[in-house]
């Protein structure tokens, strides 16, 4: 190798490098913005019913169980590869095939909601079927919006993607807050300020993706698409479900009040996931362009030790600070028992965010994805079926919760090592 040559290489990963932070940095900052604007929303629950808040929390979660998260990677891994290999217009088709999909599975479901609505509204102790209609709409909105941002993150556009998640913020926040504090609404009427984020942020995405969805699409090898998508499909689809799947049956089987404890206390420990998931959003489509051409990346450790950082201290200072916050932003009446849970929940955040990195990894990579998701949505079922067995106290529930989290890691940690001796 020429000295010129190797003077390079260490230029080159240095430049990777900075720009690594400086995305991760500008998409964390946007992130933790949009969460918080998001997360403002709940400070509204000062000004509805006991047990219109759990209402709220559990139509939120609702749509947080979407597999939005498969249909972003989906599309983030799409495009990443179309830009490495210079396949575009087969892109373009991929898009228009799973916006078709997605539209047609939510026609078929809307109907069977409305047909089951008085049941559905029974379960969840709703006297109102307005809020379930809203969150139709919302669904809908939540399936289309992130195969927009999969593009912006496959095409490494972080700088709208970023704005992209902060106008969902404002407009939720805004929009809500003129439906409680005017015009007297309750979970209703924050569902309407979650619809108003996500048509604003879908404009801005869309007009920023629009040369790729709008370019004439080209034939494209639709049974290869279907073997690359379906075990991102699988394993974020259960990772999903791993994050948000307590909240639905927490509503259904406890009271309104310790509903609304709970919500309150899982919605400041997801916020821990706002801090870290920017790290793990940059190195996918980064590791996923590698791939397709063949490169060798070390940006995982790096993403590893950031996580574990953030996500350890964040958990920590939760813990301490948890009770003053839950005083600041939900009713005195939530602090005693919401702070009582409040470690539990922050603490199985932290398993699941290193899972998260290291799933990522595995994922931007050809070997062995089927194996991995089938293990982690045969982990999500049984994650199901143990919260159904197993949620006699609300600290039972987290419990639950962290364990499975816990075999989450592993699974994903066993293949990492798997695909270390593969290599070797």
């Amino acid at each position: 190798m020429s000295a010129a040559k190797a003077e390079t290489l260490p230029a080159t990963h240095v430049t990777q490098r900075a720009a690594f932070f400086r995305q991760s940095g500008w998409l964390m900052i946007a992130n933790i913005a949009g969460g918080v604007l998001m997360w403002a929303v709940h400070f509204l629950n000062k000004f509805i019913h006991t047990g219109e808040y759990s209402s709220f929390g559990a139509l939120l979660a609702v749509v947080i169980l979407l597999p939005t998260i498969p249909l972003q990677m989906i599309l983030t891994q799409q495009t990443a590869k179309a830009l490495a290999n210079g396949t575009e217009r087969e892109l373009s088709g991929i898009i228009r095939m799973l916006w078709l999909g997605t539209s047609a599975v939510w026609l078929v479901a809307s109907v069977v909601v409305l047909v089951l609505q008085r049941p559905i509204l029974e379960h969840w102790h709703m006297s109102s079927p307005f809020g379930l209609w809203i969150t139709l709409f919302i669904v809908l909105l939540s399936l289309w919006m992130p195969m927009f941002w999969g593009v912006l993150q496959g095409q490494q556009n972080f700088l709208w993607l970023g704005w992209s998640m902060m106008v969902n913020g404002i407009g939720r926040l805004a929009i809500a807050a003129i439906a409680v504090l005017v015009l007297g609404a309750g979970a209703a009427g924050m569902m309407v300020g979650v619809l108003m984020g996500l048509v604003a942020a879908i404009l801005l995405s869309g007009w920023q993706t629009r040369a790729v969805w709008r370019a004439r699409p080209h034939p494209f090898d639709w049974r290869g698409v279907l073997a690359q998508i379906l075990p991102l499909m699988l394993a974020f689809c259960g990772f999903q479900i791993l994050f948000t799947a307590d909240t639905l049956l927490v509503k259904s089987y406890f009271s309104d009040a310790d509903a609304d404890f709970y919500v309150s206390a899982g919605t400041l420990s997801r916020a821990l996931m706002w801090l870290v998931l920017p790290l793990a959003s940059v190195m996918f489509p980064r590791l996923v362009h590698s791939a397709a051409r063949s490169e060798k990346s070390n940006l995982m450790g790096m993403v590893l030790l950031g996580t574990a950082t953030l996500s350890i201290i964040g958990a920590g200072a939760l813990s301490v600070l948890g009770p003053w916050v839950i005083k600041f932003v939900f009713k005195p009446s939530y602090v005693q028992v919401a702070a009582s849970i409040l470690p539990w929940y922050a603490s199985a955040m932290i398993p699941l965010a290193l899972a998260n990195v290291l799933l990522n990894h595995l994922l931007a990579r050809p070997a062995s994805r089927f194996p991995l998701a089938v293990c982690v949505f045969v982990l999500a079922l049984g994650y199901i079926f143990a919260l159904l067995q197993f949620h006699s106290t609300l600290p039972r529930v987290l419990q639950v919760m962290g364990a499975c989290n816990l075999l989450l890691l592993a699974i994903c940690a066993w293949f990492t090592l798997k695909l270390k001796e593969s290599k070797a």
